[in-house]
């Protein structure tokens, strides 16, 4: 039969272990909320430079054509070669 003094001392400490999670879950939450914004109002800037873009090249839906119709291998070739990120 299990000690109930030692039962407890088990349940506290894992309750304790809990308590700190929450704390450190909710201060994640509130840095978060403070970073949300900024970043949105970044995508609102990279979507906007975006169609600046397209519409800066009014040739890029016949380039875009050109493209999809190639070999698989110009399709590779004209890859970006910049690392991607998980």
């Amino acid at each position: 039969m299990k000690d109930i003094h030692e039962v407890l001392r088990q349940k506290q400490t894992k309750y304790a272990q809990l308590g700190k999670q929450i704390e450190m879950l909710q201060q994640a939450a509130e840095k978060l909320r403070e970073v949300a914004p900024l970043l949105a109002e970044n995508d609102d800037e990279d979507n906007a430079v975006l169609m600046e873009g397209d519409e800066a090249s009014p040739h890029s839906d016949a380039m875009a054509a050109k493209a999809g119709s190639g070999s698989s291998t110009a399709g590779k070739a004209g890859r970006s070669t910049a690392p991607r990120w998980p």
